[in-house]
This record gives structure tokens, C-alpha cells and sequence, in this order.
């Protein structure tokens, strides 16, 4: 049974930074691809940054060079270096991942297994 499980959240002022974990259990991050998307309230779901099976990465133009994805394999654990947040920053952020030999992809309907979320909220 997959598991992935997010911690890091909470609550920061604009400016500030975080960073999200995901433990991945029944999975295994070497062979898979994985991401990060957010859901605000009222909005869609969308990708923020994705990594593929092989480390490739994809961000969001709306988080390139503030937010940085990477995954720590023999930990099977995904993480989101969040920097120099913004208030527009704020949702709830889940972690993602497909089994198999991807590339990096953003794409909601390419995912096969989610995290339950972890909020983030940025205040100005």
C-alpha cells in the first residue's frame, strides 16, 4: 500500500521560508516520478514543481528560482525548499508521484498516488 505522508506547513510571514517533506512508504522514489502541486481556495489544483525518476526537474513559472524540489532517495523522502514566500504563496500543498520510469511533470491527471496535504499560509 502507497503512502505519502507531508509534514513541514504552517504558518510564515511574507518573505520567509519553508520547507515540506514527503515520506514516501510502499513506494520507491528511485523508480517513480514525483511533484508537488497546491490547491488554494476556490482555485484548481495545479503543479508547483515536479521530478522525474531519473532527477530531472520541472518547475512552475510562477515559482522558478524561489522554490527548489529535490528528493532524497535512500530516504525515499521528496522535499520543497520554499524562499522569499509570498501571501499569494498560500494553499495546501500535497505530494505526488507515479510509479514507473518518468520525466518531471506538472500535469494533475498524470498523477496515480497523493499525500493528504500539508497547509502553508503566508502572511503579508
Amino acid at each position: 500500500q502507497v503512502q505519502l505522508v507531508e509534514s513541514g506547513g504552517g504558518s510564515v510571514q511574507a518573505g520567509g521560508s519553508l520547507r515540506l517533506s514527503c515520506a514516501a512508504s510502499g513506494y520507491t522514489s528511485t523508480s517513480s516520478r514525483m511533484g508537488w502541486f497546491r490547491q488554494a481556495p476556490g482555485k484548481e489544483r495545479e503543479g508547483v514543481a515536479g521530478i522525474g525518476s531519473s532527477g530531472s526537474t520541472r518547475y512552475a513559472d510562477s515559482v522558478k528560482g524561489r522554490f527548489t524540489i529535490s528528493k532524497d532517495n535512500a530516504k525515499n523522502t521528496l522535499y520543497l525548499q520554499m524562499n522569499s514566500l509570498k501571501a499569494e504563496h498560500t494553499a495546501m500543498y500535497y505530494c505526488a508521484g507515479r510509479g514507473g520510469l518518468w520525466s518531471a511533470s506538472l500535469d494533475v491527471a498524470a498523477v496515480q498516488y497523493w499525500g493528504q496535504g500539508t497547509q502553508v499560509t503566508v502572511s503579508s
